[in-house]
Formats: C-alpha cells, structure tokens, sequence
C-alpha cells in the first residue's frame, strides 16, 4: 500500500500544484475517506489570492464526496467501502458551541479551542482535494449517501447547499413571506431554493447574467431581475409594497449589500452569506431607527444536516446537479482553479476527480 498519495498543495500566494504527501492513517474517532469526487470553492480562491492567511503546504479544500477506505477505533454503525460524504464544517458534537446548538461555530482543533468556527477541512487541516481525506470526529460527520444517489447529485450538499439553505433558516423565512436574493451563484441559487422550500409565497432572484437568472426560475424564483437593466430596489419595493420580509446577500460585494439592505422593510431581515468586510451605510439601515434585524451564517454540517440535503435531491425537485458544470481530473487542478476563478465558459460549480 503506497505511503504517499497525490494532492493539491497550498504552496504560497498565487500558487497550487499537486505534490506527493504522506497518506493519512486514522486514530482513535477518525476515517480515512478515499475521494472519488470534491470541487473548488470561492473560500479557496480567497486562500489562493493571499486573502485568508492558511500555512503553505496545506492541501485545500472542503467539499468530500467519497468511500470509506478505513476506520479508526470508537467509529461505529460504518465500514469499509460505504459511500459517504462529509460537510464542509465539521463539528465535534461535545463543545460548548456543539451542545449549545451552535455546532457552525465548533472551535474545537483536537490541540484545544480557536475563533475559526467549525471549518477546518483546507483551513486549519489538510482538505480534501486529494486521493485521500482524513476525517476527524468521524462519527458526528460521515453521512452514508442513499442507494440511487450519485457522487454528482451530493456534491452540493456539503457546503453550497448547506450554506444556501441557512441564508433562509437563519433569515427565519416564513410561509407567506417575500424574499429577495441578491446574486445567483450557486450559494444564492441555493438561497433561492430554500426560500422557496422555507415557504415564502414571492421569491425574487436579483443577477445581471440571464442564464443564472433562468436557473433562479428553475430553483423557484417567481420574479427575476437584471440590476444592470433597472433599478432593483425601487422595482422590490413596488412589487411588494414597500420591501421584502427577507433579502438574502450571497456575494459580499458593497453594492449589492447595500441594495440588498435597502430592499428590505421596516422591521425586515437582511441575511448575508458572504465573506463581507465593508461598512454598514447608515442611511440604508434607516440610521438604526428602522428595526432591522441583520444575520450571518456560516455552513452548517454533521451528519444529521447532510442526511436532511440528500433527501431534499433524493426527491428530485429542483435542478441541483445543473450548477455542476465542467469537470477536471486532480492532475489538472492548476487548470480547474484558473477558469474557476475566470468565471469564464459559464462556469459554475467545478467537479474535481482524484
């Protein structure tokens, strides 16, 4: 059995390739996933570009879609050659954040406590855009994928889906509700398919690229808009009546937060998904006097949350596998991550292949 294994290696700003790394073994409460599918994320250009500060030859990634290869002690209900995928957070199940229900925000590192939340796949441990992916807290992350699923139908569940989903859970979305989404990337597209399953009676999918628009339609949107055409904020506000109950933010960009706050109502929600670092514009918050309420979320994960996705694709309802859209082998990670970061080619999920 080989004692190294390929992966894509963090290896200083600006640069990824594939080196040869030592092949985990799983400890006490671990498995050791062979990966059979996984994909690049928004967070990985961000480490890429010297955005988010990770330790150069770390192997990135957080997306695992894969088979059981081995089993550590204390890993029950599992076995060898099991079909699993594993979130993109990935809590302990015993910490104060874990048992207080908040278990995104698991600081727990197996050496003690840090402020990263619960993502430590390519951030605080080695990821998995690898042959292999050494899971820690095993028991509270594999997931079994259901008979009939396929690698490609889960690989959102992870984190695109998950994180998506919490824009409308933590934006507390009710039946009868208008939401609006601002941008339609995967995350927002899956924002829109959550509003839609939270309840909410008008959904509004804001873009300016008219093929994510008509994704948005498929993902359940009753109203899409084109900010490079009109004025989306005045256009929201008339067709609710003075703004939406909810507006979901999933690019973190200025502008768009800023026309997402001023979408919403007096006494309405603003839920950002994304890695936001501007100001907050006082004149859109109505200078705090407008009893606005603003959420974040970060991905939730554990076993449990991604047993919840799978059966939302088991039921087929809505075109998920559709935002999965070129496809590269390991070898070709270098390539993978420059048209991912291009946007070119209607790019939109990229599938990666160990």
């Amino acid at each position: 059995m080989a004692r190294t294994m390929p992966a894509a290696v963090f290896q200083g700003k600006g640069r990824i390739g594939i080196r040869e790394v030592p092949r985990p073994t799983p400890a006490l409460g671990q498995a050791l996933v062979k990966v059979t599918l996984t994909t690049i994320c928004g967070t990985d250009l961000y480490i890429l570009n010297g955005e988010h500060p990770v330790r150069e030859g770390l192997v990135l990634g957080h997306e695992p879609v894969g088979v059981i290869e081995a089993l550590g002690p204390g890993v029950v209900g599992y076995q060898p050659g099991d079909r699993v995928i594993v979130g993109a957070i990935s809590p302990c199940g015993q910490c104060y954040a874990c048992l207080s229900g908040d278990a995104s925000q698991c600081g727990y590192s197996g050496g003690g406590y840090e402020a990263v939340g619960g993502w430590r796949f390519g951030n605080t441990i080695d990821g998995c855009q690898a042959e292999y992916v050494l899971v820690p807290d095993a028991q509270a992350n594999l997931a079994l994928i259901p008979d009939g699923l396929d690698d490609e139908e889960v690989l959102l569940c992870p984190d695109i889906m998950s994180t998506g989903f919490s824009a409308a859970e933590r934006g507390r979305v009710r039946l009868g509700d208008s939401v609006a989404v601002f941008a339609q990337g995967p995350i927002g597209l899956c924002a829109t398919a959550g509003a839609r399953l939270a309840g909410a009676s008008l959904v509004i999918g804001v873009d300016r690229d008219e093929r994510r628009l008509e994704l948005a339609r498929g993902m359940g949107a009753d109203v899409v808009l084109n900010h490079e055409e009109q004025d989306v904020v005045a256009e929201i506000k008339r067709l609710t009546g003075g703004g939406v109950d909810v507006a979901i933010e999933s690019l973190a960009e200025q502008a768009t937060f800023e026309n997402a706050l001023r979408s919403v109502r007096p006494g309405g929600t603003l839920s950002s998904l994304g890695v936001y670092s501007g100001h907050l514009p006082r004149d859109a918050f109505a200078a705090e006097l407008g009893d606005h309420r603003l959420v974040t979320s970060l991905c939730p994960g554990g076993t449990e949350r991604m047993r919840r996705l799978m059966s939302i694709v088991a039921a087929r309802g809505l075109p998920f596998r559709e935002l999965v859209t070129h496809s590269f082998p390991l070898t070709e990670i270098e390539a993978a991550y420059e048209l991912f970061a291009s946007q070119r080619d209607g790019v939109m999920k990229v599938a990666i292949r160990p």
